[in-house]
């Protein structure tokens, strides 16, 4: 005679449990558990979370590639021109590629409406790297050291700034 007391996961139904989804109240194992902040949910509630989250559209990418690319170009141009004042501009690269990355990431928000998906963020990063990939190919092939140390911090800083802004990754907090 089987105890009343024991429950089983909906998905796999020989494997006893005592946890169940946050969400949707179903009973789950371990291997059909995903961990949230806030407790563990099933896969299937897990998978329409994640829609919400998505909700980028296909001119998004586009959108957003383009707005990256254009204006890492640009601020990669200008990094450029800091080469010329030694290490003095390192602190000025230091300042200015975490400023373009953020002008970046806002324009690109406002100009995708707000709109969102993991794939985006990283359009958007693939943007800027190629964006800047032009001003940095000639400061490898001038063989400037200054020129090259720059494009890359500035890659680096940008890049990075303009993801946590995206996603909405709160440091300090």
């Amino acid at each position: 005679m089987t105890d009343p007391a024991l429950t089983y996961c909906a998905t796999h139904p020989n494997v006893e449990t005592t946890l169940r989804c946050r969400r949707c109240e179903k009973y789950i194992c371990t291997k059909c558990a995903v961990r949230t902040p806030t407790g563990y949910i099933c896969k299937e509630c897990s998978r329409a979370q994640q829609k919400v989250f998505d909700s980028a559209q296909n001119q998004d990418y586009l959108i957003g590639f383009f707005t990256a690319a254009i204006l890492s170009g640009i601020a990669s141009g200008l990094i450029s021109l800091a080469g010329i004042l030694g290490y003095f501009g390192f602190l000025i690269v230091s300042v200015a590629a975490p400023s373009a990355g953020a002008i970046i990431s806002n324009l690109v928000r406002q100009f995708t409406g707000r709109r969102r998906s993991s794939a985006l963020f990283r359009v958007v990063i693939i943007g800027i790297v190629i964006g800047g990939l032009p001003v940095g190919l000639i400061q490898i092939f001038s063989l400037d050291l200054f020129g090259i140390l720059f494009q890359a911090l500035y890659l680096f800083l940008a890049a990075s700034t303009a993801y946590y802004r995206l996603t909405g990754i709160q440091i300090g907090k």
